[in-house]
């Protein structure tokens, strides 16, 4: 696993602000030892794609002005690496200074490094700041928020889902209830986590019971949703499952990692609470 003893892991130090362009600061973080732990092989029970936007994108245009726009990256799950964020944040924020002759130009430069970084192709739109298709998607479902539980301190465990078996459903819930802790500063992340499954019915409230089971869990945002995928799927016996966390905005990026047992499936955009 990846610790704050790591030389180049910029996440918990203090770091300049970059006037260069610096695609060397990018920090790739393997996925396949958070995997080993939940007893995943390469043959992977889902498909998938972590969507980020970039709210704080910048750079320069042929005459000198600063273009602003947001970007939408689709990373895919089979990809070798995650991108660490703070060195993304920062990757980004050192082309503020780089002229582009045009948006496609600056895409295919930031395509390109990330790409490199993940290990597999990244795919990036382009937005205008205003641009309608921002707005935050309403989620259907059930929102299981108002359960009664009875909080406990620990970890996530898959025995906290209590199932009905015999009793297959197809449903649609959610919750806004999902805090995590980064692995490396203990920091705060704060999500709504959402699933959309068919299989033996869950009782809602365990359901709940486990996702507050979270809040002093420390994972990367994409291992703590793989950690739920492989639980939630391994309970209910799953015909089956998506699942997607909408991570709220950090440092000018929030994160919406997304696993389906359907590769054809879609994420949903971004949330208004991001």
């Amino acid at each position: 696993m990846v610790s704050g003893e790591d030389q180049e892991l910029l996440l918990g130090r203090h770091t300049p602000v970059l006037h260069e362009y610096a695609p060397q600061i990018l920090y790739p973080i393997p996925r396949h030892l958070a995997r080993q732990n939940l007893g995943l092989s390469d043959a992977l029970p889902f498909q998938g794609v972590d969507l980020w936007h970039a709210y704080e994108l910048s750079w320069l245009d042929k005459s000198g002005k600063p273009v602003v726009r947001v970007g939408r990256f689709s990373v895919p799950a089979t990809s070798p690496n995650i991108v660490e964020s703070k060195s993304f944040k920062l990757y980004l924020n050192s082309l503020n200074n780089s002229q582009f002759s045009c948006d496609e130009d600056a895409r295919g430069t930031i395509t390109t490094d990330i790409s490199a970084v993940a290990g597999a192709d990244v795919t990036l739109r382009l937005y205008a700041a205003d641009d309608p298709a921002l707005a935050g998607a309403t989620l259907e479902g059930e929102c299981l928020d108002e359960c009664i539980i009875e909080p406990r301190r620990g970890e996530p465990d898959a025995i906290q889902l209590e199932v009905q078996l015999g009793n297959v459903v197809e449903e649609v819930l959610y919750s806004h209830l999902l805090r995590s802790l980064c692995p490396v500063t203990g920091q705060l992340d704060w999500a709504t986590v959402w699933l959309h499954y068919r299989g033996s019915a869950i009782m809602h409230g365990s359901l709940l019971q486990y996702i507050v089971a979270y809040r002093e869990h420390q994972e990367f945002h994409e291992q703590c949703l793989e950690r739920m995928f492989t639980d939630i799927s391994m309970r209910c016996d799953v015909d089956f499952l998506h699942i997607q966390a909408f991570y709220t905005r950090r440092g000018g990026l929030d994160i919406s990692p997304f696993r389906s047992t359907d590769g054809n499936a879609q994420p949903l955009p971004r949330l208004n609470r991001q």
